[in-house]
């Protein structure tokens, strides 16, 4: 499960696997200006500033340039983390519209942190 680290505010966000950077941060209640969600219209842009991503359909050279794949900018409507990542916004700050949906990401935290702090191969057993 990828993580999306916000800076400077560090919220972190946690994705379903293949999911875009966009998608995973509506889910957990947060809002950003976004135009078209389909990769058209370049307005989601992010700059990915660690981490890495893949995109799940393909970019037009007139939405994402070739200087700005190379240094780390992220459309984020199409962009699927490979590894975790940390982005920062262009102009504005996330906002958390929807408290709700931010308690369901938390949870999500703390089952994948509950999962990698088990023993591998640990089983509970009924006596």
């Amino acid at each position: 499960m990828p993580i999306v680290t916000i800076h400077p505010t560090g919220e972190v966000i946690h994705l379903d696997a293949g999911e875009t950077v966009l998608s995973g941060l509506y889910r957990a209640g947060y809002s950003y200006t976004v135009g078209c969600r389909r990769g058209g219209c370049a307005i989601c842009k992010v700059d990915c500033l660690a981490g890495e991503f893949s995109y799940d359909h393909p970019i037009a050279d007139t939405v994402l340039s070739e200087d700005e794949r190379t240094d780390g900018t992220c459309l984020s409507c199409r962009a699927v983390p490979t590894t975790d990542v940390t982005i920062e916004l262009r102009g504005e700050d996330v906002r958390l519209v929807n408290p709700f949906l931010r308690q369901i990401n938390e949870k999500a935290r703390l089952r994948a942190a509950e999962l990698a702090a088990a023993p591998v191969g640990a089983a509970t057993t009924k006596e």
